[in-house]
């Protein structure tokens, strides 16, 4: 049973649900509207009140969780933690509520995500489509073929900003709509070539956003019931008819969506106009289902993240076979020091099948270059902790270890560093490991060691384990050679 908690800019959400017969039925789902992006300050700040109130939401949330036997969990934040300033502060006390580990993912990766939960949704399964997702803070817009992801796209404009923007204290008239939907068209204006009608054959609205624009056209009148130019222009009108959102009144729409339909809408219209969709079809599925498929994929062993590192070290040209050496050897190695956990296993797999990426810019430093190409590259399944994660523990691979030195503290971390830096060196020296013939430890301290014949064998071996020596003791870390 998979439980997909949601941070969005306009409310918080998660789903539960569970796999049966190939499809993954939700048996609870939760909403609190609480509107985290409004709750930003002129500083891109999040208020004291408006962090108060998240986390007593996620303590809610928490509660309700409980009930559930949960095998996996994962809590996404979208674009108001993307932006907010003191994120960090936050987050602490938020994961503390909720109790679970919170991925700020960036726009392409939530793109991503709301694309397989889509996917996995829809009966035509090989056809070409568009995909649009109006969120509080962003919008994605993603364009894919059956399974296969083409090109996201993640534009900083979604419901809450755009209402905040135009309709600041609830007035509703046709020049604050005209200048809302000119301002959504000139941030898609550049995607046209790209995400064009003649690319795709069907568009579709997975946000909550669409369904309630689609309900409010469908039950009330508009148009011709369906989600065209003629129903939106048709809604956007009834919209400046009230004048204010106060006197919002629409059959199906729930109140804490009317404060923020009027940017919503704006967006949508934009889209549709710059992109020349003529309808757009909402689904019930989006950011939640996908972030339970992607649980659901990872539970067997088909991680998306394991084709990106593929995807990447085939895109800079790196030498595979140099790379599954370094990984064979630092997972061998990370055993030998009988790590208290797992949970940095797959990290130092994929670090050290990357860890020449680097080359690619210049051969000099080549792993300072690696980890600043991990922290930034756009690797899909990858959440900006993770890639900052395998950047930090790349740029340890070789040299002096005070550029991480505080991420050492981490004692499984350190033996993980430890097993991708004698990897490397082993590497280096031409040596195949044999578990045999070295003796590796870290508890208090690091022990090495190894056979006299073995250090005859591989000379530069022994010099560089000696200067290993002093680079563990520049941090504070004994290391203890013993030649036997």
């Amino acid at each position: 049973m998979f439980a997909a908690v949601d941070l969005g800019s306009n409310s918080f959400r998660f789903h539960i649900g569970k796999l049966e017969g190939g499809v993954i039925r939700v048996v609870k789902s939760v909403r609190d509207p609480i509107r985290l992006g409004a709750g930003l300050d002129k500083n891109s700040n999040l208020t004291e009140v408006a962090m108060q109130s998240a986390i007593a939401s996620l303590a809610r949330f928490r509660v309700v969780m409980s009930e559930y036997p949960l095998t996996s969990v994962r809590v996404v934040a979208t674009n108001t933690l993307r932006i907010a300033k003191n994120a960090q502060k936050f987050l602490p006390l938020a994961e503390a509520a909720i109790g679970y580990p919170i991925e700020i993912i960036s726009g392409e990766e939530e793109g991503r995500l709301i694309y397989i939960g889509v996917a996995n949704s829809l009966v035509l399964p090989d056809s070409d489509r568009l995909v649009i997702d109006i969120g509080g803070g962003s919008t994605e817009v993603i364009l894919g073929r059956g399974a296969e992801i083409k090109r996201v796209e993640s534009f900083g404009i979604g419901t809450v900003n755009q209402s905040m923007a135009f309709f600041p204290d609830g007035r509703i008239d046709a020049d604050s709509f005209e200048r809302a939907v000119l301002s959504a068209r000139s941030n898609v204006e550049d995607a046209v070539e790209i995400f064009g009608a003649q690319h795709w054959k069907h568009a579709y609205g997975s946000s909550g956003t669409v369904r309630a624009i689609a309900d409010a056209i469908a039950k009330n009148g508009l148009g011709d019931g369906r989600i065209t130019l003629r129903s939106v222009e048709a809604l956007k009108q009834r919209l400046i008819e009230f004048g204010h959102v106060s006197r919002v009144e629409f059959n199906g729409l729930k109140s804490d969506r009317a404060a923020v339909i009027m940017g919503g809408l704006a967006v949508l219209i934009g889209l549709m106009q710059e992109l020349k969709i003529e309808l757009v079809q909402p689904v019930e599925a989006g950011l939640r289902m996908g972030v339970m498929w992607d649980l659901q994929l990872r539970a067997t062993q088909r991680d998306r993240r394991d084709q990106s590192v593929s995807d990447f070290l085939s895109r800079l040209q790196v030498d595979a076979t140099r790379a599954a050496k370094v990984a064979d050897m630092a997972a061998t190695l990370f055993q030998l020091l009988k790590p208290a956990s797992a949970t940095y296993a797959p990290y130092l797999n994929w670090s050290a099948l990357l860890h020449e990426t680097g080359m690619a810019v210049s051969q000099s430093a080549y792993h300072k270059h690696s980890a600043y190409l991990i922290s930034h590259a756009d690797l899909p399944g990858f959440t900006t902790r993770e890639q900052r994660v395998m950047s930090t523990m790349i740029l340890g691979q070789k040299g002096n270890l005070r550029k991480i030195g505080e991420s050492l503290a981490d004692t499984d971390f350190a033996k993980a560093v430890l097993a991708l830096r004698l990897a490397v060196m082993f590497l280096h020296a031409h040596i195949t490991l044999d578990a045999g013939q070295l003796s590796l430890k870290m508890k208090s301290r690091i022990d090495v060691e190894y056979s006299r014949d073995w250090g005859i064998a591989h000379s530069t071996a022994s010099y560089w384990l000696q200067k290993e020596q002093e680079w563990w003791n520049g941090v504070g870390v004994e290391f203890a050679i013993r030649i036997r």
